[in-house]
């Protein structure tokens, strides 16, 4: 019995070898998870970088293609008008006859003079006016 003091410090330093071989090997672990992880992450990154530039890129062209689709027809309508006269509240009401334009149709009773969706209708006959020239042949006072 007189060892058991030598047999009990040889005990501990024994117990302390095995905790710090515990705590190596599970600080291999951990960084081995870590490393496991950032390569994870950043494979996830990368793939998310992707993932994002493709979808903004499909999403701006579609968006894009749509809003020209449904915005153009109203700038081609709104530009067009420019040659139509409006009236107060901003509609397009009717158009008079000029030396310039539908000249054959100054003083006509046929003549109708109104826009709609943007298109002058001139008179019955003739929606788009007289275009060959000269006197209009269904002209009436």
């Amino acid at each position: 019995m007189e060892d058991w003091p030598k047999e009990f410090f040889t005990m501990l330093e024994t117990i302390g070898q095995e905790v710090d071989r515990f705590f190596e090997e599970v600080t291999e672990e951990v960084e081995e998870f870590v490393d496991i992880l950032g390569r994870f992450s950043s494979d996830m990154m990368e793939l998310s970088e992707e993932f994002t530039e493709e979808l903004q890129t499909t999403i701006f062209t579609e968006l894009d293609q749509y809003l020209e689709e449904l915005v153009d027809p109203f700038f081609d309508l709104y530009l067009g008008l420019d040659e139509f006269p409006t009236d107060t509240n901003g509609f397009v009401s009717s158009v008079e006859p000029t030396a310039e334009k539908h000249s054959a149709c100054i003083g006509c009773k046929n003549y109708h003079g109104q826009v709609y969706s943007g298109n002058l209708l001139v008179c019955g006959m003739h929606p788009y006016g007289w275009e060959a020239g000269g006197d209009c042949p269904d002209w009436e006072s």
